[in-house]
């Protein structure tokens, strides 16, 4: 195993973790889904007008459903961790680089869904309980990474759609990785790489969401209310 399959396979090895803690403690899932549904519930009001658009609206979905929504991924990441070692030999370094800072972004974001959910408690999960877990949750610096980290990655993705062997690449895999038993990280990738080719270039809408997530973190952590903001990711 090479260094960069070790920081791919620690980072799903993170989030792994974070589901086991959830499994051995029934009450804590259930807030752990509840932040999850809040958030979902903010990034559809905040990005109202970016999924309403011909232009950007799959690939706000995308990021709704695919990256942040409360679905469990789980038997996506198992796939994955069996891939890590032969895509790090066989894929160009750029790409393995994106997938690292994208492991690296699932496990931020899972740390954050629990560590918010220990906070809550039992208590209703609106807009000011909201804010106030996230200031006693505090790590401005790690907010910050999460944005960097969704910024690199969507540039990645951006460029990438730029690249036809990559797409034909991964139509000519449909067939192998059904029968390896990778359909659902198949269906994942293929749906992150068409949306980003349908924009026809991402970098007003990567600005759009980095500028309403700075904007959202700079007001919570002054003591803000999370409603009428931006949403979280």
């Amino acid at each position: 195993m090479n260094a960069q399959a070790d920081l791919i396979l620690h980072s799903l090895q993170e989030v792994a973790a974070e589901r086991a803690s959830r499994r051995a403690d029934p009450a804590l899932a259930a807030r752990v889904g509840e932040v999850k549904r809040y958030q979902h519930r903010r990034f559809q009001h905040t990005y109202a007008d970016l999924l309403a658009s011909p232009r950007y609206g799959r690939s706000a979905r995308f990021f709704l459903e695919d990256l942040y929504g409360p679905e469990d991924f789980t038997r996506r990441d198992e796939q994955f961790a069996r891939v890590v070692p032969g895509l790090t030999r066989l894929f160009p370094r750029e790409l393995v680089g994106t997938v690292i800072s994208l492991g690296e972004l699932h496990a931020l974001s899972e740390q954050f869904d629990t560590a918010m959910a220990r906070v809550v408690g039992s208590a209703a999960l609106d807009d000011g309980a909201y804010a106030a877990a996230w200031r006693t949750v505090g790590r401005p610096a790690d907010r910050e990474r999460q944005i960097e980290l969704m910024l690199a990655v969507g540039s990645a993705l951006d460029r990438y759609t730029r690249n036809p062997l990559i797409r034909t690449s991964l139509r000519v895999m449909r067939g192998p990785a059904a029968v390896a038993g990778l359909a659902a990280l198949q269906g994942f990738l293929e749906r992150g790489f068409d949306t980003f080719s349908d924009m026809r270039g991402a970098r007003e809408f990567l600005d759009t969401v980095a500028a309403r997530e700075r904007e959202l973190a700079a007001r919570l952590f002054a003591g803000g209310s999370a409603a009428g903001g931006s949403a979280v990711v």
